[in-house]
């Protein structure tokens, strides 16, 4: 077997196509993530269990089968009830959804480590509930999340190939469809596994460089 450039070089336009997919994947599951799971975290921590409880339920089914199964149900299944979008946007969303069940827990963690003292002088300053969350417990929080949370946006980045089951070209989407046309396998997936490689790098990068900064 030997390496062919010029297959690589005929592979790059489709795989900054799919880089871009990919890219857009990430971001927006991680902010439908981020943002949903906040929400989940602050519901279950209602007193009233009419809210807590079917936040639990949703939540544990949620993270409790497989992507691939909501993947294939929010594409082939909404639709039959009236609910049409894009297969990036389908994507996107169940990337979203079902990881923001696990943020909703790093989520929890951090609201619980926040020390008691806080709680009691915000009630001591008689704060409303509104700031107290959002001027002190929170705050404090999302310094202690940054590193698990980070760690779920490799897992995203990683599971965006998921997404070439219903249609969405993205880079192991567009190596597929390249290699079955031109009988090359090799190199394409060589070069997204690369791909993949470096973004992770990037990222875990870029989330040590704001854990440090969150810190001071």
């Amino acid at each position: 077997m030997t390496w062919d450039w010029s297959a690589v070089r005929e592979f790059m336009p489709h795989f900054w196509d799919g880089l871009l997919v990919t890219l857009q994947a990430l971001v927006l599951g991680s902010l439908i993530s981020f943002s949903l799971g906040l929400v989940w975290a602050l519901l279950m921590r209602t007193p009233t269990r009419w809210v807590r409880w079917p936040v639990g339920v949703v939540t544990e089914f949620v993270r409790n089968t497989p992507l691939l199964v909501q993947l294939f149900f929010l594409f082939y299944v909404l639709p039959e009830w009236g609910l049409t979008f894009s297969a990036l946007t389908t994507g996107v969303f169940a990337i979203g959804l079902h990881y923001s069940t696990y943020t909703m827990q790093v989520y929890r963690a951090g609201i619980e480590a926040v020390p008691a003292g806080q709680w009691e002088a915000a009630t001591a300053l008689s704060l409303p509930a509104r700031r107290t969350w959002f001027a002190v417990i929170l705050p404090q929080a999302v310094r202690r999340v940054v590193p698990p949370l980070g760690n779920y946006v490799i897992s995203m980045l990683k599971d965006t190939p998921i997404l070439v089951s219903i249609t969405v070209l993205e880079m192991l989407g567009q190596a597929r469809l390249f290699s079955q046309q031109h009988f090359q396998f090799t190199e394409p997936l060589t070069v997204i596994g690369v791909a993949f490689v470096v973004i992770s790098y990037l990222a875990s990068l870029l989330l040590r460089t704001l854990e440090r900064r969150l810190v001071r």
